[in-house]
């Protein structure tokens, strides 16, 4: 008997109606579902399985360079991630502590089992908010207009909005040497059906790749052939809520350990190439540039005679432990031999190998800044749906479709983030003018303004605009505003208090090789030097009548020590918002643009910017072209003839 699919059955069961419907419970998906249903909204979660709610499939970490800012604005937006990870990490660690601000970020080791069961249970507890278990093979789309979804089941969602969070569920597939097999992350079904329904409503979709590495027995793991990286022993959090005396993990921190590969593994990968999935053929997918194989980097980078490799600690209940590094999807059996090869690794067991997986994303060129689609209203993407990899970029992403599906709902104006306001905006604005044809990874060089997008300074950035969302209390907002006055009162003091001179100040300025003061600085001024920090200074000019907690002292700081720099930063954003003013209408026809490039008229047409400033960052777009655009948008004389 031939089995029915959802499309052939007539008779289908009708479920709640929701106000926004997000489908899929990773990153993306669970702070999308928490934005929209914390703004008001009615919010159906719908996803493959309740166990892999903000499941960590790959790396057990949060954080790193321009991941870890994103994370900090997530959490000033008013999102959970912050906040999660602050509760369950075995590790924390500030990176780049001997560079400049700008680049310095968060990374947290995580339990990652802790970490799902407290984001499971935050959603669990979340009023407006329903989590439900279900596979979703369609959507529901009448007149361009995204109205619900349909499971497999047949069940019916109608909503307002909707939002695709998929991941690497879409067409999953694992591959593991030669045995491939449709799946999920981490062996969870995948979903076969939702991709072609959105290829059959008219999206463009890629196929992308990504992989993780094996897993081994922490028993088996000789750690004094390994270098031990310990976490901070001064205390940090992601969640500018989260206090020190409210978690215990900083007393009980787990450490990680560095080993390396040698020549003895690579021999052993280059000897069974022959079987590796990435070069034989069998992987179709385009994978992260940002984080190759073990393969694909001894290979590639054949005069390196090693690669680092981080063990790291998958929980505090569990021997399993993740070979940051070691990416692969070579055989079962050369996955175990060449971990055998490795420093500390002689005698370990492996728990589970590693594998590669494809699935289907949607091009982001058929996105919008809010992320609406522009194929289908009311129908938003986010996370790795959208071409990206890391869960910081997907819960970035999932943020944002959940603030704009929730305000959609509401019938309110959209919500975006500028490139000078968040590392969450310059991805999504990366995306959506630029595309990508690999997994799109955040770094810290994509951000033309970053030091002004800084891990410190996320809540000055985006507190307010979570307040007026309504994500962000108004006990959190009060005391955001108390803390931005004593931090501008401070500043404003240090430039009317002067440094005078005195012995203890000479031998300061002396030891440093700098010229004894003859008529006293201004205490801000004083404090640009090097050499000079805040506690220092104190000790040459009266403390402020309210002292200040170290966060502030660190954003007083910062702002002082690099305020020229940061002025040249604003300045050119003011520069740029001019040319963001700059409208371009909805309706143009670039086809009676007359002496635009080839490359440019193929490009505007396919990526519809909404700016000029916009339509100058995709790549094929010069400064001749946009000259002729906007002297034909100032003529009026390029809208389509309706």
């Amino acid at each position: 008997m031939k089995s029915l699919r959802v499309s052939d059955v007539k008779q289908t069961y009708r479920g709640q109606d929701f106000d926004v419907v997000v489908v899929g419970a990773g990153h993306a998906g669970s702070e999308a579902a928490l934005a929209a249903a914390r703004m008001g909204n009615k919010t159906l979660l719908i996803t493959i399985n309740l166990d892999m709610v903000a499941f960590m499939p790959c790396n057990p970490s949060i954080g790193g360079p321009a991941k870890g800012t994103v994370v900090r604005e997530i959490d000033a937006l008013g999102g959970e991630m912050g906040k999660n990870i602050d509760k369950t990490y075995v590790q924390m660690r500030m990176l780049n502590t001997g560079k400049g601000p700008a680049v310095q970020a968060l990374r947290a080791q995580a339990d990652k089992h802790a970490y799902h069961s407290e984001m499971k249970k935050t959603i669990e507890d979340e009023p407006n908010l329903t989590l439900r278990q279900g596979i979703v093979d369609s959507l529901i789309v009448e007149d361009g207009e995204c109205k619900g979804v349909i499971t497999n089941t047949g069940a019916r969602y109608y909503a307002k909005a909707v939002v695709i969070c998929a991941g690497t569920a879409a067409r999953g597939k694992i591959i593991i040497g030669e045995l491939m097999y449709a799946s999920g992350p981490n062996n969870s079904q995948p979903a076969e059906k939702l991709s072609e329904n959105l290829a059959e409503l008219g999206f463009d979709l890629e196929r992308f790749k990504t992989g993780t590495p094996p897993r081994v027995d922490g028993t088996t793991i000789n750690y004094s052939e390994t270098e031990e990286q310990p976490g901070d022993e001064k205390p940090n959090h992601f969640s500018y809520e989260s206090k020190d005396e409210d978690y215990l993990a900083l007393k009980n921190q787990l450490s990680c350990w560095l080993t390396y590969t040698n020549e003895k593994t690579h021999e052993i990968i280059r000897e069974n190439l022959d079987r590796a999935p990435m070069f034989t053929g069998v992987i179709e997918g385009v994978g992260p540039r940002y984080c190759p194989s073990i393969e694909d980097k001894i290979v590639r980078f054949a005069d390196k005679n090693r690669h680092q490799l981080f063990l790291e600690p998958e929980g505090r209940n569990t021997e399993e432990w993740y070979v940051q590094g070691l990416s692969t999807s070579m055989p079962e059996e050369v996955q175990q031999q060449v971990i055998r090869s490795i420093q500390g690794l002689e005698n370990a067991e492996m728990m589970r190998p590693g594998y590669a997986i494809e699935y289907d994303v949607v091009a982001p060129y058929q996105l919008k800044p809010t992320l609406e689609t522009k194929v289908v209203k009311n129908l938003f993407t986010a996370g790795q749906t959208n071409g990206t990899s890391g869960y910081e970029e997907a819960a970035g992403q999932g943020i944002i479709a959940g603030i704009n599906a929730g305000l959609r709902a509401q019938g309110k104006p959209g919500f975006t983030l500028k490139r000078d306001e968040a590392y969450i905006g310059v991805m999504i604005d990366d995306l959506v003018t630029k595309g990508t044809n690999e997994p799109y990874r955040l770094l810290t060089s994509r951000a033309e303004y970053r030091l002004l997008l800084r891990n410190d300074n996320a809540d000055m950035r985006l507190t307010e605009k979570g307040h007026e969302l309504g994500l962000i209390s108004d006990e959190r907002y009060d005391a955001f505003l108390a803390k931005k006055e004593r931090v501008l009162a401070e500043i404003d003091r240090l430039d009317h208090v002067r440094v005078n001179p005195s012995a203890a100040v000479d031998e300061l300025v002396t030891a440093h090789g700098d010229k004894p003061l003859k008529d006293g600085a201004v205490a801000s001024v004083f404090l640009r030097r090097p050499y000079v920090d805040y506690q220092t200074l104190l000790q040459f000019i009266p403390a402020p009548d309210q002292p200040l907690g170290r966060h502030e002292i660190e954003q007083v700081e910062i702002q002082t020590k690099y305020a020229g720099y940061i002025a040249k930063a604003q300045a050119n954003v003011e520069k740029m918002k001019k040319m963001e003013a700059k409208k371009i209408p909805a309706n143009i026809d670039y086809d009676a643009i007359d002496g635009i490039a080839t490359e440019a008229h193929q490009k505007l047409k396919k990526i519809q910017p909404e700016t000029i400033a916009q339509a100058g960052r995709i790549s094929g777009v010069n400064p001749a072209d946009l000259a002729i655009l906007s002297v034909y948008i100032q003529q009026g004389k390029i809208a389509k003839v309706q």
